[in-house]
């Protein structure tokens, strides 16, 4: 089975957001559309992060702040509200007022927790705005050092002669980091027993301990530990290999032919958003994430960055809620 986390066009490999702005910053750049009375007010924008500190998703939102709330006109304060697969921070979300003071930087957890979860306190669809797919980054399969298993190959082979002798851990029960190792384990056919986590620093935090033997990340959040030698990487999930990280093989080289997933972000508001709101809140996120600092930050962090319009990113949420549907019925995930 070929699993493909999107039809996403080619990206440029560029590196994503940076905020939590501190200061009261109510100046409107110069040349920019006139501002909403709420952005005229300098009262801060919530950015919900629905994933833990530490994820890939939060690194790079913690790399665009500054740029954010220059092009935003207020400050944008990040607040990580991890939890059920991202479904308790883009419950705030939904809630929200519609006037682009609360708004999500959400991944591809959104689309497929309507497909895992048996009820849920909103709509994936229904219940928000899509704004924009901001970018992709890429997943890594990562091992501690202790595994003694320096590729693909070396690793399937202790697998297969103990089948119950390893753990995969996971940011959670059906989140797109689960289901990538599941699709890991099925396409190599070896065994692993899940260990599920309540967002990414847990799960990294354990495999660095040698509590869980393997698990699959943004290359983003493991970068530091890749280079210190405490994490292993036995090959990327994308379908080529990235410019941050050239010297780890995708798993396709390494066998596992077409296998090509990655992690998608795309910011998102509550729905019944105006579409003059909407636009302003697009183009601040396209004219931060398209600015050369931040670029720059997104290179380097092995993220790649092409903001859609919102027209697009309606068109493609539904596309790929249908599409991971027919993945979690494959890999036969369901939480209460």
């Amino acid at each position: 089975m070929l699993f493909h986390s999107t039809q996403w066009p080619s990206l440029s490999r560029r590196k994503l957001l940076c905020v939590v702005a501190t200061s009261s910053f109510a100046a409107v750049m110069a040349g920019m559309p006139s501002l909403p009375a709420l952005a005229q007010t300098g009262k801060p924008v919530r950015l919900i992060l629905p994933l833990s500190a530490g994820s890939g998703t939060d690194t790079i939102a913690r790399a665009a702040g500054p740029a954010l709330s220059k092009a935003m006109g207020q400050p944008v304060v990040i607040e990580n509200l991890p939890g059920a697969g991202g479904v308790t921070g883009t419950a705030q979300v939904a809630k929200a007022s519609p006037d682009g003071s609360t708004l999500g930087l959400v991944s591809n957890n959104h689309v497929i927790n309507p497909s895992v979860y048996k009820s849920m306190p909103f709509d994936a669809l229904k219940d928000i705005t899509p704004i924009s797919i901001i970018g992709a980054v890429p997943f890594v399969l990562v091992v501690n050092p202790k595994v003694p298993a320096k590729n693909m190959k070396e690793l399937v082979a202790l697998m297969k002669a103990k089948p119950d002798g390893f753990n995969m851990g996971s940011s959670g029960n059906g989140t797109i980091l689960h289901l990538a190792g599941e699709m890991f384990l099925f396409e190599a056919g070896v065994k692993a027993r899940h260990i599920p986590y309540k967002g990414t620093g847990p799960m990294v935090t354990d495999i660095l301990g040698g509590q869980v033997e393997m698990g699959v990340v943004a290359l983003n959040a493991v970068q530091p530990f890749l280079k210190a030698g405490s994490l292993r990487a036995i090959g990327l999930l994308s379908d080529k290999r990235s410019a941050a990280a050239p010297e780890i093989p995708t798993l396709a080289e390494q066998g596992l032919r077409n296998f090509n997933v990655e992690g998608w972000i795309a910011v998102i508001g509550p729905a019944g958003m105006k579409p003059p709101e909407v636009k302003r809140v697009h183009d601040a996120f396209a004219a931060a994430f398209t600015s050369p600092e931040v670029l720059k930050a997104m290179e380097e962090q092995a993220t790649s960055v092409n903001p859609s319009t919102p027209e697009a990113a309606i068109k493609y949420f539904k596309s790929e809620a249908e599409r991971y549907a027919a993945l979690v019925r494959k890999a036969n995930v369901t939480i209460e």
